[in-house]
């Protein structure tokens, strides 16, 4: 009988423990965004013509839409993390893709390969410089990164209106579709792969890297990070020049999904990201950066714009969903602010 006693007595703290994981599980922000897009993949499904939302074919066109979603939403969680933003996102993929498109329409005499390498390299690097370009208006010439950004956004527009004369380019190597674009591997698009896995490179980098700490330090408390020693312009600026490659990736895959560039799109990329990452728990004045809510995140915006298609609903509706789900993540992050007893305002960073 005592011994019956003492071997059940471990079950109260292992039952408390079990408890403790689920309250922190379902406590944590991509838990239930994770549970709101399984909602939405059923009820489009269910909604849809023969309910074709949930065929293999439907699945990975998500994939290859979330593959840009994601990337912009990673860039955007990381300098939300900072306490910065980059309402540019939409126009710095147009630039990249075209003058990266524009690289590989001349170097198509050289080889298919090489073009479409070299191609790649020009989008990361166009898009890595308006990065850089974003992050040195902030610093250097100390402008508030939303004015900088709204500032760059019309200068990359126009840019990219005056390089095409306001006409998509095409011709590229059939290639770069069949290579890249519209290649799966194990029944997953390469390009949701490559998102995926840089993702992954900036979740171990946020995570277990004195970078990530830095990171959120400097929207923690900007004062405080100054004070310890931390070299703020210069971090700041990598950070907006790395956020500005993703974009330059996402440009990349664009045109090696379509084959043609989109000039007169990705209007509403930045408000997406902004509100995938805020919804999914990163924090509009900084110091925050849950990388899994932001996946989560930018997946509720995708399905959201795939579904509605697919059931049938004009494309207009987007953008009215985009605006919802903005507003909507900047309530919950509010309500997130009043809950840990921390007011939500705006911190100025504009500098005399």
């Amino acid at each position: 009988m005592a011994e019956h006693a003492v071997s059940s007595r471990p079950a109260a703290p292992e039952r408390g423990e079990r408890r403790a994981v689920l309250q922190r599980v379902a406590g944590h922000p991509a838990f239930w965004i994770a549970l709101i897009d399984v909602a939405l993949i059923l009820i489009f499904g269910l909604l849809s013509p023969n309910n074709v939302f949930w065929t293999l074919g439907s699945f990975q066109n998500l994939a290859v839409d979330s593959a840009e979603a994601l990337l912009l939403t990673t860039g955007v969680a990381l300098l939300l993390g900072a306490g910065e933003f980059d309402i540019s996102q939409g126009a710095n993929v147009v630039l990249s893709s075209v003058i990266g498109g524009k690289v590989m329409l001349a170097l198509g005499s050289a080889g298919t390969l090489p073009a479409i390498l070299l191609g790649a390299l020009t989008c990361v690097a166009c898009g890595a410089g308006m990065g850089a370009v974003n992050g040195i208006v902030v610093t250097k010439l100390g402008v508030n990164s939303l004015v900088a950004t709204l500032g760059t956004l019309g200068i990359a527009t126009g840019a990219a209106d005056l390089i095409t004369n306001g006409s998509d380019l095409a011709g590229f190597p059939l290639q770069l579709q069949s290579a890249f674009g519209s290649r799966v591997v194990l029944g997953v698009p390469l390009p949701a792969l490559v998102a995926l896995a840089l993702f992954g490179v900036a979740w171990l980098v946020l995570r277990f890297t004195r970078s990530g700490v830095r990171i959120l330090a400097l929207g923690s408390s900007r004062e405080s990070a100054v004070r310890s020693g931390l070299r703020v312009d210069r971090l700041l600026i990598v950070l907006f020049l790395l956020t500005g490659a993703l974009v330059g990736v996402a440009g990349f895959i664009d045109i090696s999904r379509f084959g043609t560039t989109n000039v007169s799109g990705h209007q509403t990329d930045a408000l997406a990201s902004i509100g995938a990452a805020v919804i999914g728990g990163a924090s509009l004045w900084g110091g925050r950066v849950p990388l899994l809510g932001a996946l989560f995140g930018a997946l509720l915006a995708v399905i959201l714009q795939d579904g509605l298609v697919v059931v049938g609903l004009s494309p207009f509706f987007q953008l009215i969903a985009t605006g919802v789900v903005l507003i909507a993540a900047v309530h919950l992050d509010q309500q997130r602010r009043q809950r840990s007893g921390r007011p939500g305002r705006v911190r100025a960073r504009l500098r005399s």
